[in-house]
């Protein structure tokens, strides 16, 4: 047995999104499907982004296990032959039995795109979302400016969004234009629900002259999805691509308006542990940062989470379970900190 992972490709205007789902055909299906009359067993993908009806990618990843002995480099070549025009697998390659595309750390670039001009383009009707009114790129992109970094994105969330936790990092932000075209294009660690069309919806506001740019951090610290703009049709979001960690980050330090953390990874390797210390959080967003970082941290390979409240001593209570954590005092030559362990069923 042995598992292979490819770079799927794919316009999707003719699907229902890439999940496997009873209202229309899928990528995911499609894939399935194909595989299994290939490589003459069942096959099941695993897809890394499952993106909606109607968005396009240039590069989703997925996985799947196969026993059959055909070279897992040449599959894409094979598959190609029977998939429809509008699907194509860039690249396969065989990869370790527990390697899973939603369980790595990795930088998602999505790109929304907006053709601005009085009478739309028919060729670009499927690629990119046509509005009629004048849109200022300069202020979409004083808005944008806010929304990089660490923050809680509720507002861009689609209310029956599953994600419990809505905190996401934005690494970039660029809005631009060529032509008549305007492209916006997000670089971050994971997406909520329609968050890059919330996004795309309120920056088209912005530049409308509906809203200043500044009331992108309101509509961000609002934290209530009927504060945001609209969500904007889905022909005009590709995933661009997905880039994967090839091992932790030594340090990794967040901070806004709310918070502002630090957590060292550098020992995670030689001794399974890490730190963590906060240096200021709002009461009510405490718990949610600690077991949202301890979880990366342990996610990462750290057995042991060291964890130290600059801000406030007694924030944590010993022996109090958070997620599936517990923490307990632990002695250092800087003085009492906590150590996380994950928590164990009886």
């Amino acid at each position: 047995m042995k598992r292979v992972k490819m770079i799927v490709a794919y316009d999707g205007t003719n699907y229902c999104g890439w999940q496997i789902q009873n209202n229309g055909i899928t990528i995911e299906e499609v894939l399935n499907r194909t595989l299994t009359d290939l490589l003459k067993e069942p096959v099941t993908v695993t897809g890394a982004s499952r993106t909606d009806s109607g968005v396009h990618s240039e590069g989703n990843v997925a996985v799947f296990d196969t026993e059959n002995r055909m070279p897992a480099d040449k599959i894409c070549f094979a598959l190609n032959q029977r998939l429809p025009d509008d699907i194509r697998v860039l690249h396969s390659e065989e990869v370790p039995s527990g390697y899973h595309p939603r369980k790595q750390n990795c930088v998602k670039t999505y790109e929304y795109k907006i053709m601005n001009r009085k009478i739309e383009v028919p060729t670009m009707r499927l690629y990119s979302y046509f509005c009629y009114f004048p849109l200022d790129v300069e202020k979409m992109k004083a808005g944008a400016s806010y929304l990089v970094g660490e923050h809680d994105f509720k507002s861009f969330c689609t209310a029956r969004g599953q994600a419990e936790e809505t905190v996401r990092t934005i690494y970039s932000m660029e809005v631009f234009k060529s032509g008549d075209l305007i492209t916006i294009r997000i670089k971050g660690n994971g997406f909520l629900y329609n968050m890059v069309r919330i996004i795309a919806g309120t920056l088209m506001k912005v530049g409308m002259g509906v809203y200043p740019p500044e009331h992108v951090e309101e509509i961000l610290d609002a934290r209530d999805r009927n504060a945001a703009g609209p969500k904007t049709a889905a022909k005009g979001l590709t995933l661009v691509n997905l880039e994967y960690e090839k091992e932790p980050e030594k340090e990794i330090h967040g901070e806004n308006k709310e918070w502002s953390y630090t957590l060292y990874q550098d020992r995670i390797v030689s001794h399974g542990e890490a730190d963590l210390v906060i240096h200021r959080c709002r009461e009510e967003d405490f718990e949610r940062l600690l077991i949202r970082v301890v979880h990366q941290a342990v996610r990462n390979g750290a057995h042991t989470v060291l964890v130290k409240d600059e801000e406030r001593k007694g924030r944590i209570i010993s022996g109090r379970a958070y997620g599936f954590y517990t923490f307990y005092p632990y002695e250092t030559g800087n003085g009492w900190m906590l150590t996380g362990s994950q928590r164990v069923k009886p």
